[in-house]
């Protein structure tokens, strides 16, 4: 009779390791084509331009400080939000020290295209592990709750916020932000069905 569960336990814990280092990956591909990142990222980098810490330090750094602020919107992470704090950033490392530089536009762009898909993917994974959201993710969902705000309005202020302070402290911003920004939403509505693992057994 314990045998389902603890399996199911187990295979969430699985899917999510595999998805944090995927989006961790993902993350690091995107780098390495120097196109532009994501948002949060941009943020991440042009932190790291300014203390002199690795860009995963930084994301690791901007996950705890986000993670303090879901406690006055009495937000709770699981599991899974504070191995995302701190995996995704050291997995970005790791592939920032595995993969050298990427020369040529052609080369630069296929390594975009895989970062986000990898980025895609480890996102559909450990969200539908369902051991918890993303620290930034729980942020602007517990925001968008407390507030009564549109969550769309909550992510884009958010996102936006944290494109225009990363930039000015000297993150990348370029056609892959944008790329990244239209591609990744799809690609995970694609992949989530997929791979969400439901919150109790199928009945027989």
């Amino acid at each position: 009779m314990l045998a389902v569960p603890t399996t199911r336990r187990a295979r969430r814990f699985a899917q999510l390791f595999v998805g944090l280092v995927t989006f961790g990956a993902g993350l690091g591909l995107m780098v390495r084509a120097e196109l532009g990142l994501g948002p949060w990222d941009v943020l991440h980098q042009g932190l790291s331009e300014r203390t002199g810490v690795t860009i995963g330090t930084a994301g690791i750094v901007a996950g705890i400080v986000v993670m303090l602020a879901w406690i006055p919107l009495r937000e709770r992470p699981g599991i899974g939000t504070v191995l995302n704090v701190v995996v995704v950033g050291l997995m970005m490392d790791v592939t920032l020290l595995v993969v050298d530089d990427v020369d040529g536009v052609a080369l630069r762009s296929a390594t975009l295209a895989v970062g986000i898909g990898l980025v895609s993917l480890g996102t559909a994974l450990y969200i539908g592990a369902g051991l918890g959201p993303g620290p930034r993710d729980g942020l602007m969902t517990g925001w968008s709750r407390r507030r009564g705000t549109s969550l769309r309005a909550v992510r884009t202020a958010v996102e936006l916020s944290v494109l225009v302070l990363g930039w000015a402290m000297g993150g990348r911003v370029g056609p892959g932000t944008v790329v990244f920004a239209c591609a990744v939403g799809p690609l995970l509505q694609l992949a989530l069905g997929r791979v969400t693992i439901p919150a109790s057994p199928p009945a027989e």
